[in-house]
């Protein structure tokens, strides 16, 4: 009998600098097909500090990502501002030429909100033909503790995004 073996789960390690001498903080998923995932942030000593949710159908059309306190309480969503730049996006990119220029037409944003429905922060992608440059914009007051917590989940929603087109 032949041994089959699963796919390893998502796993992500942020280092302090390029020497990758120090861990600051790594990110892992709790089931390997990541349709409703979840990825934990843990410090450099392991501690698990939060995680962020991907919300399996509700992201179907439009990203919805849950930003979860390390007490396990949803504290922030991510969601995207306008679906369409996606679907415009995938559909230029299929014409030969054109699709070159998608990225330079097409940058879609994403805005996280508080569990009061007041917007935080907004990432939108930046025109560009190669590069995958983003611009985070403050747009309201959060906590001192959640700012790694809101940076991470933001990254992790960039990863899985970007293979979704």
């Amino acid at each position: 009998m032949q041994n089959i073996q699963f796919p390893v789960k998502f796993q992500f390690k942020i280092y302090s600098d390029e020497s990758k001498a120090k861990v600051n903080y790594s990110i892992k998923a709790d089931k390997w097909l990541d349709f409703s995932a979840a990825y934990a942030f843990k410090d450099e000593n392991g501690k698990e500090f939060g995680k962020v949710a991907r919300k399996g159908w509700r992201s179907l059309w439009k990203a919805h990502y849950d930003i979860i306190d390390e007490n396990q309480k949803q504290q922030y969503n991510i969601s995207e501002e306008n679906p369409w730049v996606k679907v415009f996006d995938s559909m230029l990119g299929e014409i030969p030429v054109l699709s070159m220029f998608t990225g330079y037409l097409f940058n879609p944003s994403y805005i996280v909100k508080d569990n009061q429905g007041k917007s935080i922060i907004k990432l939108k992608k930046s025109a560009s033909f190669f590069g995958r440059n983003f611009e985070l914009t403050k747009l309201g007051e959060l906590d001192n503790d959640d700012d790694d917590r809101i940076m991470l989940g933001l990254m992790m929603m960039i990863l899985l995004e970007r293979r979704r087109g």
